[in-house]
């Protein structure tokens, strides 16, 4: 009963959107950690001399904190001695000393979607403390960038063979287990199983739910180990650091499939490549706003700047589809290799 009750003043706090008295003092700090690592994010009392309620008097909250408010992520909210926390970081999230004034908290098994700003609101009695902490990820894949792939006929259409050439004509190789573990680390949830380079099949989930093998099974490598290698599945292919320039083609009209080859010809480039898009993308910042046709007869665009109508939730590379090679309805992306 007094856990329902607390679960209870939590939803009406958060529905509320209780908001620290303006008065408070602000701080901010910033924090760096390792991808995969811990990382204690602060927020304390400013003086040991403030009247002080003792634990069981104080509340804190952390919220993640986006640019458009209307996506704000509340990460814990603690009264007392309970605590709840919230969406991706249930689990991973939990107050450093319980006993004292100090709301700062642990956040494990960091990844590379955690970077950002949080906000911290801790009320003791009549002392109110806001403070901004800016946590900062470094590591992970740094000289390439690991995607899944599937071919225009659907998904779960490739034996081991197969899968080997598909990432090689989207200038990439297979990825390795390594490879991947890196990319999960960094944030990539993709619930179709692929190919792996030593014929293994995996899939991550950073976001556990009911269709990728359990809610309630924690983030991970889903696995199905070894296989045959006749067997069909999509495949996560690793791309390297571009050796060459990846750019929009601009053009006074949409494109078919075919003029949009000829226009990458004609500008002295190739269309670009699947691998292409996912490195200009992740290792480069390429920002576009503009689905174009790429060499597998795929249309894409690069988003690494959320916003309105363009990927508003998470940076990625945007998949339109396999779309009817005569429709003129997208521009195209161009890969022009070093000389």
């Amino acid at each position: 009963m007094r856990n329902q009750l607390f679960i209870t003043i939590i939803s009406v706090i958060l529905a509320a959107n209780v908001q620290v008295r303006s008065a408070s003092p602000q701080f901010e700090v910033r924090v760096l950690a390792d991808l995969g690592g811990n990382a204690t994010l602060p927020c304390q009392l400013p003086s040991k001399d403030t009247m002080f309620f003792g634990a069981t008097g104080m509340r804190v909250k952390w919220t993640k904190v986006a640019e458009d408010e209307a996506f704000n992520e509340d990460v814990l909210l603690s009264m007392g001695f309970h605590e709840k926390t919230f969406g991706s970081f249930e689990d991973r999230v939990s107050i450093v000393n319980s006993d004292s004034d100090d709301g700062s908290i642990l956040i494990t098994n960091i990844a590379m979607q955690d970077a950002g700003k949080y906000q911290c609101e801790l009320i003791n009695g009549m002392t109110d403390v806001v403070m901004e902490v800016h946590l900062e990820v470094q590591g992970g894949l740094k000289d390439g960038v690991v995607f899944p792939y599937h071919l225009r006929v659907g998904r779960y259409n490739m034996n081991f063979t197969n899968a080997v050439r598909a990432c090689l004509e989207q200038d990439a190789v297979v990825a390795s287990s390594d490879q991947l573990l890196d990319a999960w680390r960094g944030g990539l949830d993709w619930c179709n199983a692929g190919w792996l380079s030593d014929g293994s099949v995996r899939y991550p989930i950073t976001k556990p739910r009911e269709p990728c093998g359990g809610a309630k099974n924690g983030p991970g490598l889903r696995s199905y180990g070894l296989q045959n290698r006749r067997s069909l599945f999509d495949v996560f292919c690793f791309s390297s650091a571009l050796k060459g320039t990846f750019y929009w083609l601009v053009q006074p009209e949409r494109l078919t499939f075919a003029e949009a080859v000829q226009a990458c010809l004609d500008d002295g480039a190739q269309i670009a490549k699947v691998g292409h898009i996912f490195s200009a993308w992740k290792l480069e910042g390429y920002d576009r706003c503009d689905a174009g046709w790429l060499a597998d007869g795929s249309v894409r665009y690069p988003i690494s700047r959320p916003r309105k109508n363009c990927s508003p939730t998470e940076s990625a590379v945007r998949f339109v589809g396999f779309p009817d090679k005569t429709q003129k309805s997208y521009g195209v992306y161009c890969f022009k290799a070093e000389q």
